[in-house]
Parts: C-alpha cells; sequence; structure tokens
C-alpha cells in the first residue's frame, strides 16, 4: 500500500512508520518541518507540511491519492487544552477538515478510496470510573482535547458515508515504551516523568493523593500493530470504532516500583493532595483482538518500563544532564 503518516515526528508516529515501511509498504511521513524529523526507515518518503495550511498540504502531495493514512498528527495535553481550547480545536479538527479535502481531491482524481485509521483517545469517554469501558458507552468528554477528538471521529464518520473513505477510529489508553530509534520524550507522562527522576534529569516524582489510581498501559510497538490491522480491515463507506488498550489496571505506585526494579535506582516521591480523577479507567478492547485478531504481547508494565528505559537510554534519553530543580511532576 501507499501509506500516510501524519504526525511521524512523534512518538506513535514515528513507530507506526518505520513499522508499515518494514512490512514493505511505501510510507510517506509527514512531519510540520523536516528539522524536527527522526531518522525513519530506509525507503520512506519524508515531506513538510502544516495541517492548517491547505497550500502546505497541496505542496506536499497529499492529493496524490493514497492506499492507506495514518493520522496522528494532534495536539494531546489534557490540562494544556482546558487553556487554549480554540488551539486544539484547531489542530486537531481542522487539521482534520484539511488533511480529508485534500485526500478527497486525490480520491477524484485516482479513484481510490483510502483506508483512514485515526488515532483518537479514551478522553472521549470523559471522567468515567469504570472497568471495562467498551466502544458502546456513550462518549462524554469532559475537557477540550477529549471534546476535539470526539468532534473529529463524528466528522470521519460522515466522511466515510460518502463513501470516499474507509475508516477505523482507534480509541487509544496510555501508549507507552519504546523500540529501536524511538522513545517517549514526554516527560509530563507518567512513565517518562519516573524515568526521568530515576535517571537524575528529575528532582522528585509528585503523586497526587496515595497513588493507586488504576490506568492501563499498551506497548507502542503493540499500538503500532493496531494500525497495521485497522488499515487491512478498513472498508469504504464503513466507520469502525475500536478500543485499542492491555485491559489490565496498574497503579501508579506499582509503575514507579517497575521503574526501581528495571532501573535499579529508587523513584525519589511525594505524595500531594488528590485531585478529581478517576479511581481507575480501564478499557474493553475485546472487540479489536476479535475482529482484527490484534494482541498486546509487549504491553506488560514490566516490558514497557524495560524498553523505555533501554531504548531512551540509548539514543541519549535517560542520561543523567544538568538536574531540572523544584520542577513539578504531577499525576
Amino acid at each position: 500500500m501507499r501509506v500516510l503518516v501524519t504526525g511521524a515526528s512523534g512518538f506513535i508516529g514515528g513507530v507506526v512508520t518505520d513499522a508499515l515501511a518494514a512490512e514493505g509498504h511505501a510510507v510517506t511521513a509527514m512531519v510540520r518541518d523536516h528539522s524536527s524529523a527522526p531518522a525513519f526507515a530506509p525507503g520512506v518518503e519524508v515531506v513538510a507540511a502544516d495541517l492548517l495550511d491547505p497550500r502546505q498540504l497541496a505542496a506536499a502531495g497529499v492529493a496524490r491519492g493514497f492506499d492507506g493514512v495514518c493520522h496522528l498528527a494532534a495536539l494531546t495535553r489534557v490540562r494544556e487544552s482546558r487553556m487554549a481550547p480554540l488551539r486544539y480545536f484547531q489542530a486537531n479538527l481542522t487539521g482534520t477538515v484539511n488533511l480529508l479535502t485534500a485526500l478527497e481531491i486525490g480520491t477524484e482524481r485516482t479513484g481510490v478510496a483510502p483506508a483512514f485509521v485515526f488515532g483518537s483517545s479514551c478522553a472521549v469517554y470523559g471522567d468515567v470510573d469504570l472497568t471495562g469501558v467498551p466502544e458502546s458507552r456513550p462518549p462524554d468528554p469532559s475537557n477540550p482535547y477529549g471534546a476535539s477528538k470526539l468532534a473529529a471521529e463524528r466528522l470521519l464518520s460522515h466522511q466515510a458515508g460518502t463513501g470516499l473513505v474507509g475508516a477505523v477510529i482507534l480509541r487509544s489508553f496510555n501508549v507507552a515504551g519504546a523500540v529501536a530509534g524511538h522513545y517517549d520524550r514526554d516527560d509530563s507522562r507518567i512513565i517518562p516523568a519516573a524515568i526521568a527522576v530515576a535517571s537524575g534529569r528529575r528532582d522528585v516524582f509528585r503523586v497526587n493523593g496515595d497513588g493507586h489510581a488504576l490506568r492501563e498501559y499498551v506497548h507502542v510497538g503493540d499500538m503500532a500493530a493496531a494500525y497495521h490491522a485497522a488499515l487491512a480491515a478498513a472498508t469504504p463507506g464503513r466507520c469502525s470504532v475500536f478500543n485499542v488498550g492491555s485491559g489490565v489496571g496498574v497503579s501508579i505506585v506499582e509503575v514507579l516500583a517497575a521503574v526501581g526494579r528495571v532501573s535499579g535506582r529508587p523513584v525519589r516521591r511525594v505524595h500531594c493532595p488528590p485531585v478529581p480523577e478517576p479511581k481507575a479507567l480501564i478499557g474493553d478492547s475485546r472487540r479489536i483482538r476479535t475482529e482484527l485478531g490484534w494482541g498486546s504481547p509487549r504491553s506488560s508494565i514490566d516490558r514497557i518500563v524495560t524498553d523505555a528505559w533501554r531504548f531512551g537510554r540509548a539514543a541519549g534519553g535517560t542520561g543523567v544532564p544538568p538536574r531540572q530543580r523544584n520542577v513539578p511532576i504531577i499525576t
């Protein structure tokens, strides 16, 4: 397949790009600028474009026509979205509108309706306190990030109804871990934050409450496999939704313990007052396992942390540069 990956300079996007190239697909990686592009697998075409600028999308050749698209370009920070809702809707909704518009031109030229896999989030469900959240649960996002993702989902569903794309929506939970050449650089997320403390780049990990809130984690390599399976399953005129997660709840305390075991270094922590948040947010991913044959063999917390430490360290991401003192890490 000729596959376009947006957001290819991001953590998940880079892994998806290389995984698709390894499977023999002709991959075009879209980044915002060439300076942000990681070293992709040999043969990957790299184009630069801002999804908010249709002229840049045209110059990058998006309208040439593709067999498949993995749309991962997005803004993703929940707390930040509350301070900048317009920015999040522009990036996550308007960017998707512009991408679909360019792809529609390509379909008109080539007659090929692409398989479109959209990277969504469990944030569309809202602040649910449940174990086993199914795809059938009515979405109720509680922040602009989740609301912008849900708006893009609904747009994509309507566009699929025209027959111009075949859509698959992947609602991921917490994607973590690493593969060779790609690790998560965002220290605002739980596992990178804990590794930053263990490696000496941060002073302390701040835990809200007792640290027993449960979340699930999926290895980025398993997540990439979900994109590959979804591309093969997309059918023009249809839109399918799948949760993607391990189904195993892990507490913050257990994450910190895993980082300590893997690194051989304790994760210094302090406990802060609790904040309103679900005590458990664990999805039901049985549907993608049954219908697409997807699995998550790498998604144990020990494997995720081991790979995050190993490959991040190999890439210089868990070394010990000058310490950043008094930097809050809130989870």
